[in-house]
């Protein structure tokens, strides 16, 4: 079960890496007022969702202590995140306050994962 769980978490990482490498990729174009979510960013979050929840399941299979309410938060941040990126997908800017937000979040999302123990 732990190759398993070990599995997911790099798969999630995978997805984070995307979402936050295809925002990183467009902050000259954010500074410039032409950013735009591309789809890296959009499969990096439902990555990061399908991962996270099947780490969940996993996890409370195999009798780990899941933090529910962390988990809740994370899950809030990333429903948020995947709203606005699936919204927005198609169109060619989107504004400077909403693409940082975006960025914001998942950043937020990282910080959580890592630091509330």
């Amino acid at each position: 079960m732990d190759v398993l769980i070990h599995l997911f978490v790099g798969l999630h990482i995978v997805g984070i890496a995307a979402l936050l490498g295809g925002f990183l990729t467009q902050m000259k174009a954010m500074g410039q007022g032409t950013a735009r979510f591309v789809p890296g960013m959009l499969h990096g979050a439902l990555t990061m969702l399908v991962t996270g929840v099947i780490l969940v399941g996993l996890n409370q299979a195999d009798d780990q202590h899941v933090n529910n309410i962390k988990i809740g938060v994370k899950l809030a941040l990333l429903i948020v995140i995947l709203g606005l990126v699936y919204v927005k997908r198609d169109e060619e800017k989107v504004s400077k306050g909403m693409f940082g937000l975006v960025g914001l979040l998942t950043t937020a999302n990282i910080f959580i994962a890592v630091l509330w123990t």
